[in-house]
């Protein structure tokens, strides 16, 4: 559903911040309470400016609707044992008709989960208990992580992984060989671990860089045709913080040879892009004059 509804009308010009609510029904005082009646007012705030702290359920009912009687107790009750986890937003469709046409509803009850002030998932009708513990357990999930928390609430810390405590002490130690072992270790058992191929192609980096002489780029403008010269002299201007010159320079190597040389010139050069965010605005510039520099 998220993108589906254009919840723009309902806001306000208001900025500040959902006010901090005293906590009630087992609520620990300052805490969010758990259910909040919400009117076309003050959706703003209750509703998607809360959504930024935690996810917001929105239960859309009417007075004369029959179900919506039978689902709100469930509701109320998760809400309640939740203590703020996530926030119960009742709203009258009846009373508040621009809310439910935001939503563009067309039955009653309809339940609509909000997270960072967009709709995330919603349902219609009752729902027995289980299912709703299981579709409230995997709204939690889906913002882990993502949502800055309750007033007050401490961030929680994403417990260190020692296998990558390890390969970051062998780095710090300059002991290359250790942590590329380390990485690799990762690797084996998890091939689709991002973190540990970003860390890996960093440390192979770093090893072959370390190595390069002072006098690499000198040495590299003097022998413009020699390509081990062009390598060496690239690795050390990317170590000395100059991504420019590192990829101007093997582009143009590029552009000027052909054959064997060519490809492994352009090979290290995308190997060096890796280093980077691929929307660095060097990275896609230099993308741009490779491909130039090719065709």
């Amino acid at each position: 559903m998220s993108g589906a509804v254009d919840l723009s009308p309902l806001k306000e010009r208001a900025t500040a911040p959902p006010p901090p609510q005293a906590g009630t029904d087992g609520a620990a005082p300052g805490a969010l309470a758990p259910i909040v009646d919400v009117t076309e007012a003050t959706f703003e705030a209750e509703v998607l400016q809360r959504s930024m702290q935690v996810p917001v359920i929105v239960d859309l009912w009417a007075t004369w609707c029959g179900p919506c009687k039978q689902l709100s107790p469930v509701l109320e009750k998760l809400a309640n044992e939740a203590g703020g986890a996530w926030v119960l937003a009742k709203v009258d469709v009846d009373q508040n008709p621009r809310i439910a046409q935001a939503f563009g509803v067309q039955s009653v009850p309809t339940v609509v989960a909000i997270a960072a002030g967009q709709p995330l998932a919603d349902f219609q009708g009752v729902q027995p208990e289980p299912a709703l513990r299981q579709w409230l357990d995997a709204i939690q999930n889906a913002v882990a992580g993502k949502l800055s928390g309750p007033p007050g609430a401490e961030p929680q810390e994403k417990p260190a992984d020692p296998r990558f405590e390890a390969a970051e002490q062998a780095l710090e130690n300059d002991d290359f060989e250790g942590a590329e072992a380390a990485y690799q270790l990762i690797l084996n058992s998890e091939p689709n671990n991002t973190e540990a191929q970003a860390a890996l192609r960093q440390v192979r980096f770093l090893a072959r860089a370390s190595k390069a002489p002072q006098d690499a780029v000198a040495r590299a403008d003097a022998a413009p045709a020699d390509l081990e010269a062009q390598l060496v002299a690239a690795d050390a201007e990317l170590l000395a913080q100059n991504p420019e010159a590192a990829f101007g320079r093997l582009i143009e190597f590029v552009r000027r040879s052909a054959g064997d040389e060519r490809t492994a010139a352009r090979t290290r050069l995308l190997e060096l892009f890796e280093l980077f965010d691929a929307a660095d605005p060097v990275v896609v510039a230099s993308r741009r004059k490779l491909a130039m520099a090719l065709y």
